[in-house]
């Protein structure tokens, strides 16, 4: 959607995405603005279905959950390539973002690329070599144009190192998306949050968009929302350790608190890890030693890129309810 300046905007979530729109539309014309037909389509809010009569009437508020449906024509199951996610004002989608280190090479980075569907690969800042300028460099195999970087503080141990990176990412490339991660100890990689934060803080003040690594925490995932962060990145485990999602309630959780879009990061392993991070509701995940150090990191990339859609579909499809006990598939009335 087209902003208005002048105007006052509010965060919603709206089919399970989070969305900022002005403040004060009624449902019916934010209905129209994401270029529907009022009249033809059914809205829950906050799980009250509310009546089509009125849709010109409510006005929607911060923090609404909104459900939009209409008819479809049988066999479409909700296409994928129409479920988009968005992140400071920029829409994706692919919902798998992938790092750009440990290859064994950029031409084997550049068809692991390919192959996971990326649309945001992470990068990360360091000093050129000035002994041999003529070196091949990232650029020359993932044109960042057709592909958004993302600058991180990968290495970082404080918030003044976090934020001369991010302030020299954006003066080289432009970028002001940037991923932020400011490391306690070498040993674990677990993010410092009290330095996360102050950071954080400073970067969106300077008009960064941070998308932040932090703690499986709901309580610190708010308050870097409420510092700034554009997004928040949980680890499921320790970064490289590929041990998967160790703690599925705090992530839940913390999707279920956030206006921000939430993506795992850290931790994967294997397809089925990037799959219960989207069952979980998060809007992506991202990755690498997971793809670069498998056997055959391309194959590898292809199979994420199946598992974060395939986990997406099963969050959109609602899952059944789990039971005590057994309950058969076929009917027992009539049984011989």
């Amino acid at each position: 959607m087209k902003e208005t300046t002048g105007r006052d905007t509010i965060m919603v979530r709206i089919n399970g995405e989070h969305r900022r729109v002005h403040e004060g539309l009624t449902i019916a014309e934010l209905a129209s603005e994401l270029g529907f037909v009022p009249e033809k389509v059914a809205v829950e809010r906050n799980l009250e279905v509310v009546p089509r009569s009125t849709l010109g009437d409510v006005i929607v508020e911060d923090g609404d959950e909104l459900e939009i449906v209409h008819f479809v024509g049988g066999g479409d199951h909700g296409r994928l390539d129409d479920d988009t996610w968005t992140v400071a004002g920029r829409s994706f989608r692919s919902r798998l973002i992938i790092g750009t280190g440990k290859y064994r090479d950029f031409e084997q980075n550049a068809a692991a690329l390919e192959a996971s569907g990326a649309e945001i690969v992470t990068v990360a800042v360091r000093r050129v070599n000035v002994t041999d300028p003529d070196a091949p460099i990232l650029t020359d195999f993932i044109d960042p144009k057709k592909v958004t970087y993302l600058p991180n503080t990968a290495g970082c141990f404080t918030a003044e190192e976090a934020i001369r990176t991010l302030r020299l990412a954006r003066e080289a490339g432009g970028w002001d998306l940037v991923k932020l991660e400011v490391l306690g100890e070498a040993k674990t990689l677990y993010p410092d949050m009290r330095e996360t934060l102050r950071a954080t803080e400073t970067l969106a003040n300077e008009g960064f968009k941070p998308m932040v690594y932090c703690v499986d925490d709901p309580i610190a995932a708010k308050q870097l929302e409420e510092a700034g962060a554009v997004a928040i990145m949980p680890l499921g485990a320790p970064i490289g350790s590929g041990l998967g999602i160790q703690n599925r309630v705090t992530i839940r959780l913390i999707v279920e608190g956030a206006r921000v879009p939430v993506l795992v990061d850290a931790g994967v392993g294997t397809a089925s890890d990037a799959a219960v991070a989207m069952e979980l509701g998060c809007d992506g995940v991202l990755m690498n030693t997971a793809i670069a150090e498998a056997k055959h990191p391309i194959h590898m990339a292809r199979a994420m890129k199946l598992a974060v859609e395939a986990g997406r579909l099963a969050y959109r499809s609602g899952r059944m309810a789990t039971r005590k006990y057994a309950d058969p598939s076929s009917p027992l009335a009539g049984l011989i």
